[in-house]
C-alpha cells in the first residue's frame, strides 16, 4: 500500500524548480532513495514525509492525499536563516488573540503597500 502520493511529491518538486538531486539533498536523503520514493516503489517514513512537506511548503496531509489543500500547516523558521522574523515570533508567542489578529491585519496591510510600491 502506497503511503506516498508520488504525483503530489513530483508536482511540488517542479514547483520548486528543482532536480530529483537537488530535493534529495534538501530533505537529506540519498538520492536513490528519493528517487524510489518518487517512483512509488518505496514508502517512506513518517519523519521522511515531514520533512519533504518542510522543504516543499505544503502539508503532509497533501503529500500523502489525505487533503486537497497544499498549503503548509506548519513552518519551521530558523534563528540564523531569518533572525528578524525568527525574533518576530518569539515576541509573539506572548501576545493574546486580539493582539494576533491586530498584528496580523497589519502585517497584510503592510505586505499590500509593499506589492503596490513596487509595481
Amino acid at each position: 500500500m502506497d503511503i506516498l502520493d508520488k504525483e503530489r511529491l513530483k508536482e511540488c518538486r517542479l514547483k520548486l524548480g528543482i532536480t530529483k538531486q537537488e530535493a534529495a539533498k534538501r530533505i537529506q536523503i540519498s538520492q536513490p532513495a528519493y528517487l524510489r520514493y518518487e517512483a512509488g516503489s518505496r514508502n517512506p517514513s513518517i519523519q521522511i514525509i515531514s520533512k519533504m512537506a518542510e522543504v516543499f511548503s505544503t502539508s503532509t496531509d497533501y503529500l500523502i492525499g489525505k487533503s486537497a489543500d497544499s498549503s503548509p500547516n506548519r513552518l519551521v523558521v530558523e534563528q540564523s536563516d531569518t533572525p528578524a522574523l525568527f525574533s518576530l515570533v518569539e515576541t509573539c508567542k506572548t501576545l493574546n488573540a486580539a493582539q494576533l489578529m491586530r498584528l496580523t491585519a497589519y502585517a497584510k496591510a503592510l505586505s499590500n503597500v509593499t506589492s503596490d510600491s513596487k509595481k
